[in-house]
């Protein structure tokens, strides 16, 4: 369990950003550097979302760097009796006192390059969740909502100072190309976040996938970097079980393991 756990804590830590410095009007939150031989993770809630875990990670991070102390974490801004959303963190930077309010996103998205625009290109496996209108989300709704005067009265009941807020995202991201496809240009997006590619089921039945082994990791393990340490399976029994979740219009993510030190990592798609 601990070691699931770390291993979470080291892949969120690993993953790249979106993009750097300022892109789309959103300035990216640069995460401070966390040492680990003092650090012991607690344990987070397994039975939510996996953003929401992510959540609980990243909070643990930031408590855990002298760089940062956390002010808000996940409060709730009401009007009357009705939710109108959440504040992710308020920070304030020890070295500058600059308070921060930070939105937090952790997405998997494959890269569909019959799209023209990059920023249009990226969509979760399952072609529900697009890139573009998160990014339109983060910078006029939850920016907004410190702004609106429901926002300004959390703030002010919790003595955050509102004058000189600067809004950030950490947007942190994992991609997946195309099967054999030709290198991809994502500028201004971050090409470190490509980490793997997508593919269909009839290219799983493949000749030159026979060969491998495969493993399909629990939600959890998404974030975790892929190792050889997990119960491996047959192209045939991997078969089976991706075309049970894809009749459920469920994109899963594979491990496949290519040889002793080489293993790599794939949606496999239902549309």
């Amino acid at each position: 369990m601990y070691s699931n756990l770390a291993q979470q804590f080291t892949g969120f830590l690993n993953t790249p950003p979106l993009w750097t410095k300022t892109q789309f009007g959103i300035t990216q939150f640069e995460f401070p550097d966390v040492e680990f031989t003092h650090f012991t993770p607690a344990p987070i809630p397994q039975k939510i979302r996996l953003g929401h875990q992510m959540e609980h990670v990243c909070k643990q991070l930031l408590d855990a760097s002298p760089a940062y102390e956390v002010l808000l974490y996940n409060e709730p801004v009401r009007q009357g009796k009705q939710t109108l959303g959440e504040i992710d963190y308020i920070l304030r930077e020890t070295a500058t006192e600059q308070i921060i309010h930070l939105e937090l996103t952790y997405k998997f998205y494959i890269i569909d390059p019959q799209i023209s625009e990059p920023i249009h290109q990226l969509m979760g496996p399952n072609r529900r969740d697009m890139f573009f209108t998160k990014m339109e989300k983060i910078k006029n709704e939850q920016f907004g909502l410190l702004h609106s005067p429901a926002g300004q009265k959390t703030l002010a009941e919790k003595g955050i100072p509102t004058q000189n807020l600067h809004h950030q995202t950490c947007y942190k991201a994992q991609l997946f190309e195309p099967y054999q496809s030709k290198p991809i240009n994502i500028r201004p997006l971050n090409p470190q976040c490509i980490v793997g590619y997508w593919l269909r089921l009839e290219d799983l039945r493949g000749a030159e996938f026979q060969a491998y082994e495969f493993y399909i990791p629990y939600k959890t393990e998404w974030v975790v970097a892929p190792h050889e340490d997990v119960a491996w399976m047959s192209q045939y029994e991997t078969i089976l079980e991706v075309n049970m979740r894809l009749l459920q219009q469920n994109a899963p993510i594979l491990w496949i393991k290519k040889g002793p030190t080489t293993v790599e990592k794939c949606f496999v798609v239902w549309w």
